[in-house]
């Protein structure tokens, strides 16, 4: 980075979106499916037979319902079976107007099976689809509406059984019927919460399950789903076919990880002694870091000054806030200090501009059990919210499940901090910044010796596939051994590589979010020819929690690179208080980059730049943050920002709900100045960053079912575009989303094309000569399907999305004054609202 007097603050756009109506460019989509047609008596006939045997079922349980007094009305699973290699139209098989709902989708094999809720009396529906297929039924135009699409598909019709509504890894399924399990169990809403989840506590309890006293209280509550915790085995659940029926999905209840052991001491009191005395405090108004882990010891003379007694809770009201596990002390030193071997080191001032709180989740093993770790969460959130509303703050957490077996599909841990961050109960008024730990590939340091081809095999653990949050994965600079007694071993990580402690979603679809999005610092391993070893001198060092003991500890993996990234994020706030959580964690984002190591260990020079950068951002997101490049801009590179809202959706009377808005930035372009470069290559790097409602229910199902509320995504001018057939291919950008035809971009510059658009956060680099950048002043964000708009029954299409916009240009340093150009363009059209950051 330049000297300081080259520094500038990033320019603020605020709301410069032009809403633009949404206009449908015509017919078109993909192609459907082909199915082959069956003879349709005989089909028609055993399916018919098929669901005659269902019916048969729901008088039996509504005679047992009586038994219970139930209070909700009791519906019947029903599960529809695909032909092998036959894709099924399950959408169809769900009517809102008459209470069917789609509970969920398998694949099994080359088969699909859908199960759907259907409330008594409405089997009617299902009989009324086989009796148009078999009479050709056809509509006033002569049109066919006999559903042979959806008929022809369906192989079989059967009552849902146990292992149907079982939606996690089929290899977790319980082989034996008595053992006894941690379930979670996902209940559908229908339209009255309180009366399902009574039920459901009535029949578990008759059957001898184990079920919290207040089910209501204690369960996790999304849109369509209400998640319990049960503890059975699969002989208690199959007895009552009155159970299942209130059933949408199941689930293994998660576990949370291990802990690292503290180590020996490194350091001396003198050292922390010296180390206070050259320290300038934080301002009155900084941002903190809450620390959501094990607690955290602030009798440490380095966390004292920046943790009061107050700002310390736990979610056990019996247990004390100190840290016995060493964990959370050991991220506090990191969120505080970084790796304090450096600043010990130093003699230099240092300025710490933020402080911390601290929120005890668990001391050890098993103390949550038999409870939601989402819920755990969402108590963690809310102590120190409670205690002081109106800080400024970046929540951070390394405590992760033990497994990886989500492959990025959204869990009920992962959806609550989804919804904690867009603040689902508070109707998005206060987002939320919250950093995650991408999760450890193992202790098995035999296992780490296959670096880095077992980390492309371990798969970022849950809650780290929630859209949202900023995940954080390890990457390292450690490669210098200290110790005598090891000088036969070498780092196994490159200087600049990913971390071997470090997990990645390369296994994951390409639909799945980037993840991680970032990296940081979280150390190596030494191997020799035998084995790997984790030696101190390739770890950070923290604050130990025992400082009676001593005041030092090595601490390393994902959980200190989230660690460091929460103090990143604090010292983007301390600069631009008042950015939104979207913009930060797009500035982290943005500022990101691969190293040269990370280039030649995940490219390969047969393949070209896109998909060599589709490989990299799998294995470490899109890198290592920059702190200068997030905080500041230079003459020759620069960075524009933009926070703005728009309505995507919108329904009006008597029509089906359809996309309403969208935005195009008429930014403050240098065109004078990018001109004068002519052939000179310089890059344009745009970051979009919002975050979305979670609808778990649909973590299995495509099309219209969606899990995101809503999704964004950009475009930007081409050359010789102008500004109406922008306008125009923009509408047909949003009708190619709506239909799923998107392709990627024409325009060949871009580095990811129509990769970027994972997750809430989408970033992509554009290169070419500054001539062809200087008429690429235009920038749109239009939106992309989600339930906001398909699930019109839950009201919610009428609301407003807000996003952050980064726009940087960056040119090489040949004493073109871009930055200046900017002003010179803000002050000639003087646009509401653009102003200069600063501190």
């Amino acid at each position: 980075m330049a000297d300081n007097q080259d520094l500038k603050p990033h320019i603020f756009i605020g709301k410069n979106g032009k809403p633009e109506k949404y206009t449908h460019p015509g017919s078109g989509g993909g192609k459907s499916p082909q199915i082959p047609a069956l003879d349709r008596s005989s089909h028609a006939a055993n399916l018919k037979n098929q669901l005659n045997q269902v019916a048969q079922r729901q008088t039996q349980l509504a005679q047992q319902a009586s038994l219970f007094a139930v209070e909700s009305p009791i519906g019947l699973q029903v599960t529809f079976e695909s032909f092998p290699g036959i894709d099924m139209a399950f959408e169809s098989l769900a009517d809102a107007r008459q209470k069917i709902e789609l509970l969920n989708v398998r694949h099994i094999g080359t088969q699909i099976q859908a199960t759907i809720l259907v409330p008594p009396g409405k089997l009617a529906v299902i009989e009324k689809k086989l009796e148009s297929y078999l009479s050709y039924k056809t509509n006033k135009n002569g049109q066919p509406c006999d559903n042979r699409k959806l008929i022809d598909a369906i192989q079989s019709i059967r009552e849902a059984a146990l292992e149907e509504l079982w939606s996690d890894e089929p290899d977790l399924y319980p082989k034996d019927a008595e053992t006894v399990i941690w379930w979670e169990v996902w209940l559908p809403v229908l339209g009255d919460r309180p009366a399902v989840i009574h039920d459901f506590k009535t029949i578990a309890q008759h059957a001898g399950i184990q079920i919290s006293e207040n089910p209501l209280k204690d369960s996790l509550k999304f849109p369509e789903r209400s998640i319990l915790l049960i503890k059975a085995n699969r002989a208690q659940l199959s007895s009552s076919a009155l159970l299942l029926s209130n059933i949408s999905e199941l689930r293994k209840a998660k576990e949370t990880a291990e802990f690292f052991d503290s180590l020996e001491p490194l350091s001396q009191r003198e050292w922390a002694d010296d180390l206070i005395s050259r320290t300038v405090p934080p301002a009155v108004n900084s941002p903190y870091i809450c620390i959501l882990d094990t607690g955290t010891n602030n009798g440490h003379p380095l966390l004292q000054p920046f943790l009061d007694d107050n700002d310390q809770h736990t979610v056990n009201p019996e247990w004390t806030p100190t840290d016995d596990n060493g964990h959370g002390t050991g991220m506090a030193g990191l969120a505080l200090w970084g790796d304090l071997a450096e600043p010990l080191a130093s003699n230099e001032q240092r300025r710490v501009n933020h402080r911390i709180e601290s929120v005890k989740l668990l001391r050890h093993s098993g103390d949550n059990e038999g409870k939601h770790l989402g819920n755990i969460t969402s108590d963690g959130i809310a102590l120190p919210e409670i205690a002081q509303y109106d800080r400024t703050r970046i929540y951070t957490m390394a405590l992760s499940a033990k497994d990886s077996r989500d492959r990025g599909k959204p869990s009920a841990w992962s959806a609550t901090v989804d919804n904690l961050a867009c603040d689902y109960l508070g109707e998005n008024l206060n987002p939320r910044l919250i950093v995650l730990c991408a999760g450890n590939t193992g202790d098995d340091l035999v296992r780490l010796k296959e670096y880095p081809q077992h980390n492309e095999l371990q798969d970022i653990h849950d809650p780290g596939q929630a859209w949202n949050a900023l995940t954080v994965g390890a990457y390292t600079r450690k490669n210098t051994i200290t110790e005598e007694d090891a000088r036969h071993y070498r780092p196994l990580a490159p200087q600049g590589g990913l971390s071997p402690y470090s997990t990645t979603s390369i296994t994951w679809t390409t639909s799945m979010p980037i993840k991680p999005e970032v990296v940081f610092e979280g150390g190596n391993v030494g191997v020799d020819d035998y084995s790997c070893a984790g030696l101190h001198s390739l770890k950070l060092l923290t604050t130990h929690h025992q400082p009676n003991e001593r005041y030092f500890s090595t601490f390393e993996a994902t959980s200190a690179a989230t660690a460091l990234a929460a103090k990143f994020a604090a010292e983007i706030y301390a600069q631009y208080p008042v950015f939104w959580p979207e913009t930060v964690r797009a500035l982290m984002v943005h500022s990101a980059d691969w190293t040269d190591a990370m280039r030649t260990q995940f490219g390969d020079s047969r393949k070209t730049n896109k998909q060599n950068a589709k490989r990299l951002v799998r294995c470490v997101g899109y890198g290592v943050p920059n702190m200068g490049k997030a905080l500041w801009s230079m003459q020759n590179s620069l960075a524009m920002i933009v926070e703005d809202e728009l309505q995507p959706f919108e329904k009006r009377k008597g029509k089906d709900s359809s996309t309403r808005d969208m935005h195009l930035h008429d930014l403050p372009w240098p065109k004078e100045q990018l001109q004068a470069l002519g052939e000179v290559e310089v890059t344009m790097t745009v970051t979009l960053s919002y975050f979305i409602e979670s609808n778990p229910s649909s973590r299995n199902v495509s099309s219209k079912y969606r899990y995101p509320s809503h999704q964004l995504r950009f475009e930007v001018k081409r050359p010789t575009e102008s500004i109406k057939d922008f306008k125009n291919r923009l509408s047909r950008a949003v009708h190619d989303e709506e239909e799923g035809t998107s392709k990627a971009p024409s325009d060949p510059n871009w580095l990811f094309g129509d990769f970027r658009h994972k997750g809430s956060v989408h970033k992509d680099i554009w290169s070419g000569t500054a001539a062809e950048l200087a008429d690429r002043g235009h920038i749109a964000v239009y939106p992309a399907m989600g339930w906001w708009r398909t699930r019109t029954q839950l009201e919610r299409y009428d609301k407003k999305a807000r996003y952050s916009l980064i726009v940087s240009i960056e040119a090489p340093s040949v004493g073109i004054d871009l930055y200046t150009g900017v002003l010179t363009a803000i002050e000639a059209s003087n646009p509401i609202g653009i102003t200069v950051s600063s501190n």
